[in-house]
């Protein structure tokens, strides 16, 4: 966790035991008892450990000895929590005590998709109530996929009097009225994210709810709220945030009025437009040059994302800012190669694109005769179905691997590929920390050979060293997993789906990757021989997500008894009677490893073996 000096609660920690104090040519010195070797020890050792920020770095710390154990846990002012059932509030709270920002996430990936019962748990509340005893102080929280009422928002506005940061990533459970209560009450508020977040319209007027006097807001994100916003607060809220660096609006914000927006807050850093077409009456012609010269006066904004109903015709506005650019989403916007290239052939300097597949590979050879300095590319389906021809291919890769050679991160969504292209990339771009190839339909082979996909995704993770994320899909034997265990040494996250042969592309996986964490597979034909060969490595995991695979009850529960610190939970997609649950009827298989074994929020849904 990144830690700041100056930002731990009132220290405890003893006096040094000696005051210095001279006058002339004099000194005098008071001595008070001294410390045990082991405090002054202590003491040094807390000043250091304030300058490690890395997570990994400061739990390895903690496993030296038990000073070093509770010396981390006093310097530790930010706290990450990967799985919500991993440990409890309790104990963390007695164990961490000066604890200033907190993130903690909930459900497993998978949810993002439906796979997960919509009730399966993950509640914010059991957490907040805990923190509002311990963490008086607490002033950040991050919360993913995690179920957030109403009231916990109340009581984070009422607990917490110096909150600043509040960001709820893929949460749901909680609506406008929570948002109103944060927006009075938290009158330090710097930041308030709603980032793909599911939020209740209660018809409340939250935006109206900030303090009437100067706000302390430096990012407002609410592109995901789906309900009409006052305009007119939400001006006037622009207007009194002179620090506001981030704005995201939803696509109730008419470009008319993101137009006037504009021209109040020309320091925006980040922007999300909102809807990008003009409303009803709207004379076009006159209005393009004024979006023009807005978006022109905003000489910082260097991220833009939004552009929800796109009018293409509008496009031109954005233009003054592409040079300055680093990030652009249109993952929103279902624009065509013809309309993508004016604008992206201004961006030399983007880092991050995304995009829907209507760019086709015309747009993306686009994006790779331009983006020289592309480390991230997310190319979303418009249409996902599997038996369509999609309009992005090998083609649009190749380009891309041969044109931005630094790419780091990609995510890819097609109907074809090849083994050629994708060993191509492997070679072009050896810095890929993160590899998510998404080829739509099951079990598709190279499409030019008819060939299985091993080789493409082998060249991967043994010419790419970096790689710590990897997404595998297509029609893949168990030569594919033999090389992921092989090679893929540093791989941390994998997501498996509709591949493989037998249970043993499981178990080259769990025997080869040692760095594994979290192991997301589906519809793919591994059985308990595979589950039991990972027994070594569970406890190292923070998750393994297994659904309409070849488990049985029979072998779930012998994972659980053979490893009873790991909280193995089976469930359905919808509610079942107990006695009709068979061994070959396991449909979802979700493990945990947990300090506090299983919880006790079980739905009917959810059995714990």
């Amino acid at each position: 966790m990144s830690e700041d000096d100056d930002r731990s609660p009132p220290s405890d920690a003893a006096a040094t035991g000696i005051t210095a104090s001279g006058s002339g040519g004099s000194t005098s010195v008071e001595l008070f008892p001294a410390p045990y070797p082991d405090q002054v020890l202590e003491n040094v050792l807390e000043n250091v450990l304030c300058f490690l920020t890395s997570r990994r770095d400061r739990s390895a710390a903690s496993l030296v000895c038990k000073s070093w154990y509770r010396a981390e846990a006093l310097t530790r002012s930010e706290l990450f929590i990967g799985n919500c059932y991993a440990v409890s509030p309790r104990r963390t709270t007695a164990r961490f005590t000066r604890v200033r920002s907190v993130s903690i996430k909930g459900k497993p990936r998978f949810a993002d998709f439906n796979l997960m019962p919509h009730n399966w748990g993950a509640h914010f509340a059991p957490w907040v109530v805990a923190m509002a005893k311990a963490y008086p102080w607490l002033e950040k929280i991050y919360l993913k996929r995690m179920s957030v009422t109403d009231e916990d928002l109340v009581l984070i506005a009422e607990s917490f009097p110096n909150f600043k940061e509040l960001v709820l990533v893929c949460c749901d459970g909680f609506g406008t009225t929570g948002l109103a209560v944060v927006a009075n009450k938290c009158r330090q508020l710097r930041v308030l994210d709603l980032i793909e977040s599911e939020v209740m319209d209660e018809d409340v007027d939250w935006i109206a709810c900030f303090p009437g006097s100067h706000t302390c807001l430096e990012s407002l994100i609410f592109d995901c709220v789906d309900c009409l916003v006052n305009f007119e607060a939400l001006e006037r809220l622009v207007v009194r945030s002179p620090s506001l660096k981030k704005l995201r609006l939803n696509r109730y914000v008419s470009i008319g009025q993101l137009y006037r927006l504009m021209i109040r807050a020309p320091q925006l850093t980040h922007l999300g437009t909102g809807s990008f077409s003009t409303s009803d009456g709207m004379i076009q012609g006159e209005q393009e040059a004024d979006y023009a010269s807005a978006f022109a006066a905003c000489k910082s904004l260097t991220c833009l994302s939004g552009f929800r109903e796109t009018l293409p015709e509008l496009l031109p506005a954005i233009y003054p800012v592409c040079a300055n650019l680093t990030s652009l989403n249109f993952s929103y916007a279902n624009i065509n190669a013809e309309q993508l290239k004016p604008v992206i052939c201004h961006c030399h300097k983007l880092q991050t694109f995304w995009a829907l597949d209507s760019i086709c590979d015309e747009g993306l050879q686009a994006v790779a005769a331009t983006c020289k300095e592309l480390r991230e590319l997310r190319v979303f389906p418009v249409d996902a179905r599997e038996d369509i021809e999609g309009p992005v291919s090998e083609v649009g890769l190749q380009a891309i691997s041969e044109g931005c050679r630094k790419l780091q991160s990609i995510l890819y969504f097609c109907q074809r590929m090849t083994n050629a292209v994708v060993i191509a990339m492997s070679k072009n771009c050896p810095d890929l920390v993160v590899f998510r190839l998404c080829i739509m339909g099951r079990h598709r082979p190279d499409h030019l050979t008819g060939q299985p996909m091993d080789e493409g995704f082998g060249a991967i993770v043994m010419n790419c060293k970096k790689l710590t994320r990897l997404a595998v899909s297509g029609l893949l034997t168990d030569r594919a997993f033999s090389y992921i265990g092989q090679y893929g040494k540093l791989v941390r996250t994998l997501s498996v789906a509709f591949a493989g042969d037998s249970d043993n592309g499981l178990k080259y996986m769990l025997e080869g990757c040692p760095k594994l964490q979290k192991l997301e597979i589906r519809d793919s034909p591994f059985g308990d021989v595979a589950l039991h060969s990972g027994l070594h490595h569970y406890y190292n995991m923070r998750f393994l997500w297994m659904s309409s695979c070849k488990l049985t009850h029979q072998g779930c529960r012998e994972v659980a008894r053979a490893l009873p610190r790991l909280v193995v939970e089976v469930m359905t997609r919808n509610e079942v009677d107990e006695e009709d649950i068979v061994d070959d009827e396991i449909e979802i298989l979700y493990m945990y490893r947990s300090l506090e074994g299983p919880r006790d929020d079980v739905p009917k849904i959810v059995q714990i073996l």
